[in-house]
This record gives C-alpha cells, sequence and structure tokens, in this order.
C-alpha cells in the first residue's frame, strides 16, 4: 500500500514519462536445425574455417538483406537496409528472421558474423565509426575502442537511446527485443561454444567503461537485457535438470526387469550436460554482473542507474531462487538513498513487484528490518510509527493528483476503516443516530482542522474522493451532526468544528456534481465515460433530494454567522432545480427564499452579498419552471433595496458635511447590495447610474466623500455601463440609443480621470482599474465583427489621459516595500498581507500593459515600464516580459524605438544624478548595459527578422549619442557619447552588411578630429566602432593604443579564410535592405521629467486614400512628406544610406573623367578623397588580381585540407546577398518577410 504512495511520489519528483520495457517472459523456442540441440556442443575456440566452407558460405547480399562486415550496400533502386543496426532501426522485419539469418551467418563465418554484432552495438551508440575485419582480427577490445571513440561525433550529444521521436522510442523496443531473442535463438548451442559471449560480454564490459556517454548507456542496456535473457535460460535449465532428476529417480526405482540401462545412461549424460550448461550460464553471468552491474549502479548518469536497478529486480522476480537474498538485495537498498526520484522510483517499483507475490515475503524479511526507516519506502502499514503516518498524511494536499490519491488511501486504511461495522451501527441506533459515520465525519473534521490548512479542504476531500465515497457522501448524517443537538456521549460541535464541516460537506456536493478535481488538480476537465456520468447524476439527484428541505433551515440556524451562510449559499449551484417543480416542493423553494432575503437584509459583507446574488441569478434561469416565482422575489427585493437608497442619497446629498455615521452607513450598506446584486443582475431599468453618478460628482466637488462610498459608487456605475452595452449590441440600437450611451461613458471616463488625483488610495485604484477595462471595452475593437454601426462609442485616450495612467502606475506600482508601508500609516503587515498587496499591484500593471499591447496607449508609454525590468524582476518580470513580445509582434520597428528610448531615459537620470563625467566601471552603468544586454537577447536568433528594427534602434542610439553637443567645444566629446558603450550590446544582432551602413551613417556625425582621438573619455566610440566592424573587412581600432593598423599585412590577414564572390553592381546595392524608413523619431526626454506620451509615430492607416502626390522639387526626396504621400518612392533608411553612398560614385566617376580630359586629375582626387566615405569592401569584392597575389601569397596555407566542419562554415558564407533584390526574387520563399 505505502509502496503504491512512495511510488506515485518519486514519479512526480522525476517525471518519469517512459514506458514500460520489453516483456521479459520468453517462451524457449526450438532452431530450425533439429540436430543442433541433440548433438554434442564444442569446446574450446576452433580454428578458421577452411576456404571450402567459406565458398559455400550464402551471400547476405544475395538474400537481399545484410552484408556482415556492416558495409552499407547500395543498390539501383535505393538505399536497403544494410547493417543490424539499420534493419532494427527500421522495424520492418521479424526479429525472429533477422536472427535466424545471423544464426546461419555465424554457422557459415563466425568472425564476419560477430563483426556484424560488434558494428550493430557501435552503431546502435552513435557512433559512425565501423570496426573492419582486420581491425576484429589484430586488435585488442580496448583499442578497438579507443580508435572508435576518436570516430564519435563529438558535435552532437544526442544518440539513438536519448532521441526523441516515436522512430527513436521504437528503437529501443527493438534494440532490446534483438538481444532477447539473440539469446533465446542461440540458448541450445552458440552460447556454449566459448567465442560468442566471450567476445560479445567483453565487448560490452570494454565499452560500459567508456568515458564517452553514448557508449556507456548503449552497452548497460544491453548488457542488462542480455543478462535477463540469460537468466531465463538458466531458469529454463533449473526446470530441466529438474525433471531429468525426477526422470531418472522414476527409471532406477523400476524393477530390475523393468528398468532400461540405456535410458539410465542417457538421463545420466543429459544432467551432466545440463550442469556443465548451468555452470557456464553462471560464469557468464557473473562476468556481467561484477564486471558491468557493480560498476554501473552507481554510474553518474542517472539513466544507466535506473535500468541497473530495474534488471535487478526482474532478476529477483525471476528467479528468485538465485538472486532474492541479501547479497543482491543490498544493491536496491543503498540505492533507495538516490538523489534521483527516477532511481528511486525504479527500487521501489522492483519493491512493489516482488510484494505482490506472497511466497517471497520470508526472504524479504531481513531486507524490510534493515531499510524499513528509508523516507522513501515503507513496506507494512503496521510497522509505521505515529511520526511516520504523518509524513504521509500531509500528502493528501499535494497538487499532483496522483501522489495525493495515494496518500488519501493511505490516512483512509490508518483512520476511516478501523471500526467495527455492526456495534457502531448498533450504537448509533441507540443514540437515535440514522448513519454511523458520524465518529468517522467528527474524525475527519478534526484532521481538517489539525492540518491548518483550511483552505484546501476541496483537496482533502479529492484526496479521499477515490477511497472514502461512502462516508463523504453521507450528507445526511453531516446535515444532522449541523442541526441536531448531540445525544449523550457525544460531544458538541464547537464554532470552528461547525465552519469546518459546513465547508467539507459543500466541497464533497461539488465534487459529487461535478466529477472532476477542483483547480489546480489534473490538467483540465476530462470526457466522463457512460459509467461516471451515471453516477455523476445519481449523486446529483441524491444531494438535492437531501438538502432541499435542509438548506433552509441549515440557513435559519446560522443565518447570523456570514462565514456559514456564504459557504452554504453555494450548496444551490449544483441542484437539480427541476426536483423543485417535478416534485412539487415548491414551498422549500420559498423558505429557501425567504431565507435569502433575510440573509440580504442582515449582512453587508460583499462576500455574502455575492453569493445571494449569484444563488439568484442561478435559480431566474430561463430553462427552469420556477424562474418566475424567484423573479418576483427578486423584483419585490431589488425595489425596495432602490426606494431605500434614493430616499438615503436624497439626505446625504442634502446634509452634505453636515452628514452623520447613521446616513453614511445607510447609503453604504444599501450601495454594497445593489452593488453586489448588477454584477450578476439586468438592472438598468432602476437607473442606478444616475444617483451613483451625483455621489461622484459630490465626493469631487466637495472633496469629502467616504472612501467605500466612491469606490462602491465607481463599482456600480461601471456595472450600468456594461449592462447598457450588453442590451445594445445584443438588439438593433437607434442613433439616439449610441449618442446617449456614449454621453454616459464620457462622463463616467472623466469623474474616473478625476478620481486618479483623489487622496484615498482605494479610489484611486478602483477608478484605475475601471478606466482601464472601460477603455478596452470602448476600443477599435468594438466595431470589429460586423459591428461597424457602434463607430460611435469608441473612445480614444488622449495624451492628459495617457499620461496620468502611466503616472499612476509608475507611483503605485514600482514602489519598494519600505515605501509601501510608509503608505500604509506605518502599519506592520503580515507575510499574506504582503503577498496580497504584491497581487494588487500585479494586477495594475497588467491592466495597463494591456492597453500598450492592444494598441490602445502609444506604444513609448511602454519606455518607463521596460527600464523597470531588471529592478524589479522578481515582482513584475513575467508581465513586463509578455508585454515586450506581445508589443514586438505587433510592430517590431516601433517596439525598438522604445526599448532604446526606454536605455536613453535610463542614461539621462545617471547623467542628472552623477554629472557629465560618468563613471563607466559604476553599478549604475553596468546596470544599464546589463538591461541592454538583456533586451538584446529578445531580439531571438533570427537576425534576417529582426533586421529593421535593430538597425533602427542602432540609428536612434547614434543620434542620441551625438544629439547635444559639447558646450566646451567640437574638440570635447559630447555628453551623451558614453550611450555608445550601451548601444555596442545591440551589435551582434546586426548582419555583416547592415554593420557596414551602420558604420557609415555614425561616421557622418564624427569629425576628423574625433576619428584620431584616443583618450579615455572617447573609449565608448572606439568600441562601438570595433563592435560594428567585428566580422568586416576594415581593422579594428585598438581599444588599448588606438592604433589603425592599415598595412597590406594586416589587411590580408583580416580577410584569410573568406571565399571570393562577384562585385555587385551600385544598382543592385542602391536597392538593398527593407526597414520601412521613419523619420519620426522618438523624443528622448529629459531627466526628472515625465516624456509626454503624444505619439509621434506616424501610423499608416490603410483605410485613408491618397488624395494628391506633392512635387518632388517641394520638399526633399526621402523626407517625411515624400514618404507620407508617395508609397512608390518610400524608401527605408537603409536604402537611402546605399543610394547616397552610390551617388557619391557616380559624381566621383564623372569628376574623374572630367579630370582625364581636363588635365586637373590631381585636384579632382583630392576633392574624392574630401567627399566620399569610407567604403568597406569584401575580400569578395577585391579584383582577380589581388585574389591571385593573396593565393601566391598564402599558397602553403591553401593546400590544407580543412577538416569537414570547417569546410561547411567557408561553404555557408557563399549565401546569397539577403540586400541583393536579384537574390530575393529568386528565393523569396526562404525568407519570411517581403524586403520590397
Amino acid at each position: 500500500m505505502l509502496i503504491s504512495i512512495c511510488i506515485t511520489l518519486c514519479r512526480d519528483a522525476s517525471n518519469d514519462g517512459q514506458g514500460d520495457t520489453v516483456s521479459l517472459s520468453m517462451s524457449v523456442s526450438e532452431l530450425d536445425d533439429s540436430g543442433e540441440g541433440k548433438g554434442k556442443k564444442k569446446r574450446g575456440r576452433p580454428g578458421k574455417q577452411g576456404a571450402a566452407s567459406k565458398k559455400a558460405r550464402r551471400s547476405p547480399v544475395d538474400k537481399g538483406g545484410r552484408r556482415p562486415n556492416g558495409v552499407a550496400h547500395q543498390n539501383g533502386e535505393g538505399t536497403d537496409p544494410s547493417t543490424l543496426f539499420e534493419v532494427v532501426k527500421q522495424g520492418k522485419s521479424a526479429m525472429q528472421s533477422v536472427i535466424d539469418d545471423w544464426i546461419e551467418a555465424y554457422k557459415q563465418d563466425r568472425d564476419l558474423a560477430l563483426l556484424d554484432l560488434i558494428n550493430f552495438f557501435i552503431h546502435c551508440s552513435g557512433c559512425k565509426g565501423t570496426v573492419r575485419i582486420e581491425m576484429f582480427r589484430n586488435m585488442q577490445n580496448a583499442e578497438i575502442i579507443r580508435k572508435m571513440t576518436e570516430e564519435f561525433d563529438e558535435d552532437s550529444g544526442d544518440y539513438p537511446l536519448t532521441m526523441a521521436g516515436p522512430q527513436w522510442k521504437k528503437f529501443r523496443y527493438n534494440f532490446c527485443e534483438f538481444i532477447m531473442v539473440l539469446i533465446r535463438q542461440c540458448q541450445y548451442s552458440i552460447i556454449y561454444d566459448e567465442y560468442m559471449m566471450d567476445t560479445v560480454i567483453s565487448l560490452l564490459t570494454g565499452l560500459s567503461d567508456s568515458q564517452v556517454r553514448a557508449f556507456r548507456h548503449t552497452s548497460t542496456l544491453a548488457a542488462m537485457k542480455l543478462m535477463t535473457a540469460l537468466v531465463n535460460v538458466a531458469l529454463n535449465l533449473s526446470i530441466n535438470q529438474d525433471n531429468t532428476q525426477r526422470q531418472y529417480e522414476a527409471e532406477r526405482n523400476k524393477v530390475a526387469g523393468k528398468r532400461a540401462n540405456e535410458k539410465l545412461e542417457l538421463l545420466l549424460e543429459k544432467r551432466k550436460e545440463l550442469q556443465e550448461n548451468q555452470d557456464e550460464i553462471e560464469n557468464m553471468m557473473n562476468s556481467i554482473f561484477k564486471g558491468i552491474f557493480v560498476h554501473r549502479y552507481r554510474d553518474a548518469i542517472a539513466e544507466i542507474r535506473a535500468i541497473c536497478i530495474e534488471e535487478i529486480g526482474v532478476w529477483m522476480k525471476l528467479y528468485s531462487d538465485a538472486f532474492l537474498n541479501d547479497s543482491y538485495l543490498k544493491y536496491v537498498g543503498w540505492t533507495l538513498h538516490d538523489r534521483q526520484g527516477e532511481v528511486r522510483l525504479k527500487c521501489l517499483k522492483a519493491l512493489q513487484t516482488l510484494q505482490t507475490l506472497r511466497e517471497l515475503f520470508p526472504k524479504l524479511e531481513l531486507f524490510t528490518n534493515r531499510f524499513k526507516n528509508n523516507n522513501n519506502i515503507k513496506i507494512y502499514i503496521d510497522a509505521l510509527s505515529n511520526d511516520d503516518c504523518e509524513n504521509v498524511y500531509h500528502l493528501v494536499y499535494s497538487a499532483h493528483r496522483p501522489v495525493a490519491v495515494a496518500a488519501g488511501e493511505f490516512l483512509h486504511r490508518k483512520l476511516f476503516s478501523r471500526h467495527d461495522p455492526q456495534a457502531e451501527e448498533a450504537l448509533a441506533k441507540r443514540r437515535g443516530r440514522n448513519s454511523p459515520n458520524g465518529n468517522l465525519i467528527r474524525m475527519l473534521v478534526l484532521f481538517f482542522l489539525e492540518s491548518e490548512l483550511h483552505e484546501h479542504a476541496a483537496y482533502l476531500v479529492d484526496s479521499l474522493w477515490d477511497s472514502s465515497q461512502e462516508l463523504l457522501k453521507d450528507w445526511d448524517c453531516m446535515v444532522e451532526l449541523l442541526l441536531e443537538d448531540p445525544v449523550q456521549g457525544e460531544e458538541v460541535l464547537g464554532d470552528r468544528h461547525e465552519n469546518a464541516l459546513i465547508e467539507l460537506m459543500v466541497c464533497t456536493i461539488r465534487q459529487a456534481a461535478e466529477a472532476h478535481p477542483p483547480v489546480g488538480r489534473g490538467t483540465g476537465k476530462r470526457v466522463l465515460t457512460a459509467k461516471e456520468k451515471k453516477t455523476q447524476i445519481d449523486d446529483k439527484n441524491r444531494l438535492t433530494e437531501h438538502l432541499i428541505v435542509a438548506l433552509p433551515m441549515l440557513l435559519s440556524k446560522y443565518q447570523a454567522d456570514s462565514e456559514k451562510v456564504a459557504n452554504l449559499l453555494q450548496v444551490p449551484l449544483y441542484f437539480d432545480l427541476e426536483v423543485y417543480s417535478s416534485g412539487r416542493m415548491e414551498k422549500h423553494l420559498d423558505a429557501l427564499l425567504k431565507q435569502i432575503r433575510v440573509v440580504v437584509e442582515k449582512h453587508a459583507e460583499m462576500e455574502v452579498l455575492e453569493a445571494c446574488s449569484k444563488t439568484y441569478s442561478i435559480l431566474c434561469s430561463e430553462e427552469y419552471t420556477i424562474m418566475n416565482r424567484v423573479d418576483i422575489a427578486r423584483s419585490q427585493l431589488i425595489d425596495e433595496l432602490m426606494d431605500r437608497f434614493a430616499h438615503s442619497v436624497e439626505d446625504l446629498l442634502q446634509e452634505g458635511d453636515e452628514a452623520d455615521d447613521d446616513d453614511i452607513y445607510n447609503v453604504l450598506s444599501t450601495l454594497k447590495k445593489l452593488t453586489a446584486f448588477h454584477n450578476a443582475h439586468d438592472l438598468t431599468k432602476w437607473d442606478l447610474f444616475k444617483n451613483c453618478y451625483r455621489l461622484l460628482k459630490m465626493g469631487i466637488e466637495q472633496g469629502s466623500m467616504p472612501e467605500q462610498i466612491a469606490v462602491q459608487a465607481l463599482q456600480c456605475s461601471h456595472y450600468s455601463i456594461l449592462w447598457q452595452l450588453v442590451k445594445i449590441t445584443e438588439g438593433c440600437p437607434s442613433k439616439d440609443d449610441l449618442v446617449a450611451l456614449r454621453r454616459v461613458v464620457k462622463s463616467f471616463l472623466a469623474v474616473c480621470q478625476q478620481c486618479l488625483s483623489n487622496v484615498n488610495t482605494p479610489v484611486k485604484e478602483q477608478a484605475f482599474m475601471l478606466l482601464c477595462d472601460l477603455l478596452m471595452i470602448f476600443s477599435h475593437q468594438l466595431v470589429t465583427g460586423g459591428r461597424e454601426a457602434l463607430q460611435p462609442l469608441v473612445f480614444n485616450p488622449d495624451s492628459t489621459l495617457q499620461n496620468e495612467l502611466l503616472n499612476f502606475v509608475l507611483d503605485h506600482v514600482f514602489i519598494d516595500q519600505d515605501d509601501e508601508n510608509q503608505s500604509m500609516e506605518g502599519d506592520e503587515e503580515d507575510e499574506a498581507n504582503k503577498i496580497e498587496a504584491l497581487h494588487k499591484r500585479r494586477n495594475l500593471l497588467a491592466a495597463f500593459c494591456k492597453l500598450i499591447i492592444y494598441d490602445i496607449v502609444d506604444m513609448p508609454a511602454a519606455a518607463d515600464i521596460f527600464k523597470q525590468y531588471m529592478k524589479y524582476y522578481n515582482d513584475y518580470g513575467d508581465i513586463i516580459k509578455e508585454t515586450l513580445s506581445k508589443a514586438r509582434h505587433m510592430d517590431k520597428i516601433q517596439c525598438a524605438k522604445t526599448l532604446i528610448l526606454s536605455l536613453q531615459q535610463l542614461f539621462n537620470e545617471l547623467i542628472q544624478d552623477q554629472g557629465p563625467n560618468l563613471d563607466r566601471t559604476s553599478s549604475h552603468v553596468s546596470g544599464i548595459k546589463e538591461l541592454a544586454r538583456r533586451f538584446a537577447l529578445t531580439f531571438g536568433l533570427d537576425q534576417i527578422k529582426t533586421r529593421e528594427a535593430v538597425a533602427t534602434l542602432h540609428k536612434d542610439g547614434i543620434e542620441f549619442a551625438f544629439k547635444v553637443p559639447n558646450p566646451k567645444g567640437p574638440e570635447y566629446p559630447p555628453p551623451n557619447l558614453a550611450f555608445l558603450e550601451v548601444l555596442c550590446e545591440f551589435s551582434s544582432k546586426l548582419l555583416r552588411q547592415d554593420k557596414k551602413t551602420v558604420h557609415s551613417y555614425l561616421e557622418k556625425f564624427m569629425t576628423e578630429y574625433m576619428m584620431e582621438r584616443r583618450e579615455d573619455v572617447w573609449l565608448p566610440l572606439i568600441a562601438y566602432r570595433n563592435s560594428l566592424l567585428t566580422g568586416g573587412d576594415d581593422d579594428r581600432l585598438s581599444v588599448t593604443t588606438g592604433a589603425s593598423s592599415t598595412s597590406k599585412a594586416s589587411t590580408v590577414r583580416s580577410k584569410r579564410g573568406r571565399p571570393p564572390q562577384h562585385k555587385r553592381r551600385p544598382e543592385e546595392e542602391s536597392v538593398e535592405g527593407s526597414w520601412v524608413m521613419r523619420n519620426d523619431t522618438l523624443q528622448t526626454p529629459g531627466a526628472l521629467h515625465t516624456p509626454q506620451l503624444t505619439s509621434t509615430v506616424l501610423r499608416e492607416n490603410p483605410r485613408q486614400a491618397v488624395d494628391h502626390i506633392p512635387d518632388q522639387d517641394s520638399s526633399e526626396p526621402g523626407s517625411e512628406p515624400d514618404y507620407m504621400h508617395n508609397p512608390q518612392i518610400q524608401m527605408s533608411w537603409l536604402d537611402q544610406q546605399k543610394m547616397e553612398e552610390v551617388n557619391r560614385k557616380e559624381r566621383g566617376g564623372m569628376n574623374y573623367m572630367k579630370s582625364r580630359s581636363g588635365g586637373v586629375r590631381q585636384q579632382v582626387r583630392g576633392l574624392m578623397e574630401d567627399d566620399a566615405e569610407p567604403i568597406f569592401e569584401d575580400v569578395m569584392m577585391s579584383s582577380r588580381g589581388q585574389l591571385e597575389d593573396m593565393n601566391e601569397e598564402f599558397e602553403d596555407t591553401m593546400v590544407i585540407d580543412l577538416p569537414a566542419s570547417r569546410n561547411r562554415r567557408e561553404r555557408a558564407e557563399l549565401r546569397p546577398d539577403f540586400f541583393d533584390s536579384t537574390a530575393i526574387m529568386e528565393d523569396d520563399a526562404g525568407f519570411g518577410m517581403q524586403m520590397f
């Protein structure tokens, strides 16, 4: 029993998803050669076979099968399985047939057949090498393994046993089956020839000692399965020996006249042969156990240890006489302390299998006493101490259902099944009780209270549901304990016990009615079987019959206790409400409605009021015939509440600041009740919004409204608006209806915006959440799905509202715990309150982030959120990361602009705090760089998809660094130059072609003086230039010395190993790139100033028609007006840089031609050197002569035969230039983006 509990626990810890191994109960089959089993076996290692024997051997190729030497065979029709590994991997051939073919090959040529078997184990380990016949005959196993290790592909850590997918799972099964069938088919002769088994065991022993995990893992699995097969053979030999001995004894006991001496001699000879075979099998098993098992059961790899323990459990079960003793059980006992749950699970499974066989109990006695105190196993329930039991009891609250159910079964057997049913039934009758389970239910309540996990009653019930259903479904007994007074000999239930019993009863009702585990247990609702569905219906009918009468009495008894009433009001949710009408029980319905009305009048707690509202909502469902009766009772209750609310509001408004506590209480209590009912019921005909709006306006104007009234008025107004929207969307609204609702929404949004500046934090938080919800509901998504008529209801927040929302998040979400404690007026919070406060702040942040990712609030507002990623990673890291992911999916370029804006804001704040002379080694600068590194990681590995965004990010970063000149003069570095060091973190995300363009753009901002400076203050510029030149053609500047080597040797050295490519035409370069040009850059805010959130991003609206195309002379080509009004000439920033470079080349070429005709070549050359920007050409663009010179210079290095991996890298560099439009046109499907 307890083994099942521990096994489930270990499975939870290890997440063991592997299935069971192949069945081990193989039957002995006869060989095709009938004489082989009867003939005399051969001893010793025979010599090589003669030539005649080899010539007579049938070729496996002729059979269309495999070549035993492991060399793949290719035919004209394709590739057929040519090795044992391929045959087993494909699994298309019957294993019996495969083994028979191998045995036939072994009879003809043992060496070749064994070579095939050796290569099978080598290839199953994932090694690409092949053992040749010369190696097999001339090299020792250690030398062969060393040779194979050298040929092992170390680039990949995967090998067949660890690869995922159905094919490789099937391969593992086939691999184990191959070994089992091999031994089964060879068990009568071949395994005794002292050649085949010696060779295989020696090879596996050597492989199992290898440092290569693949060899060690595969060979250990093979050896353990080989051992299991030999155990089967040994068991069969033992049975045959016993049978032969009985036959011999029976023949010898015959009278002399009937005794057959020849038969006695044959039986003696057979017994001797069986004993010799038994000895040889034991020697083989000894070799495997001592040479492999005792070393690998403590291997560093948990899976290898698990294989060993799993198989030793099989040996103990199959051949208990030989293996089920302390010499072998100790290995299982020791491994029970393994640090990996997967290995402990195998131990427990092995012991569980042994515990199911009662005849094995005596052999396990010593082991049980020795290892009983192990934390992972408890063999006998009776042997456990109370402390041991308590360690299991708490597992009923585990989130993992199998563990909890096993613990629940244990708890049931320990506490709820140790009683005499007949005696307890007699005692219950004497006491006048209908059920004998009273004491057991009391014990369950005590257990629940002592566990101090009262909020987990549903988990406790679910854990006991499978084993204690009879007890948990005894609702009569539970009601009896609650309603009736205790009789003599029974203890009185205290208030805590009654609360616990009611909570447990409600949980059992829910479990019976819904027939699925509570939230957090299991992966979701599963489809019930027909039997389970019938049980669910029966349980629902039974609980309805029992509780439909008792519920009004329970509510009447506990109507003053809010906690008990809130739980009891959940019971009608699980009733079969048709019983009220079909069973003629309307009087019980009236009694229930009467008690609910009394509860509403007596209580003002939101939990109780919401439970009442939900109960009314269920009872008012249109599908039930009782709907009219309940609707009348509900309307009467609402009418009474509305009259009371209207009068109390008038009194409060008239008295104003002079209102007393009674007036405030009357308004608040009535408003709470109406708000709770408005959540689940349409109360628009009572027009609650009018009075709530009056209360809010008075509170804003006078500033004296109690915060609880303001919070409830905001919530009630919100419900009123939503119900009005529901009525409009479900019907055919008129224009007047839309205008009226828009007026209501607009006025309420204005009130909420004003409440953001309220002095009371709860009011501000409520207003913020409602603003976010309403902006989401009445956003542009309202008109989707064919609802264009609702366009007048769409609201877009202006910049002021966006600013206030952002400021609220910064002030109330991104705060330290100390600040929060001070805001709570110094009250000391316990851990639960801190968690609740954190949960509330997370909700506030999530509400605002939702506005960003749905494009309701401009994305630049997210910069203030993103910059908090590192500082508040533990509290909000998941929310910020998801927001960043969704924002990038919405607009990659705008998201990149927002990221660089957040870094710029942090940099400005740092400048404001420390001054322009930053300490680049300080923790603050390192923090910004670390945040930039994290942002860079979010771009992923696909540089093609993110190239536009990354390039835009670099562009904005460069402009920010050089935007503000140094007031001391141009010879001093700009104040923001250190920001380039932050920008270096994104350089690795640029493609090599893009690095050149970004570098060219950087040099536009650099003067000749800047290029020559090497002081420390210029190091950020040097580092950024070097990051852009990494992988390029130009030499990098030295950060240490500042020297730029331009010698020929340095140039050639930087270009070595690069394959040549043709130089592209200028017109091809002019159309490289695909970043959509956005001249509107985000305004970088100054230090300590909140950024204006008016969007500076010009959003393209496809629905707006282009009215006209302005003249190109009216604006500079590529300017913002030109870009906005002429989509035919839209050009990315990279395109513009390339086009300018091409134009400079053309102008330089024309000037050069003129200089040749005019004789002023030297002057033009000087002009070209002054105007042209540096062009970083690749070695692939060099002239043929330069390449030939380089080949001659490095002729000795060009003849080196590079490894395959290096050649693959060089070939990869010959891919087409992704900026080349012709390359894009040829293979557009290769990229997930349209370039032009």
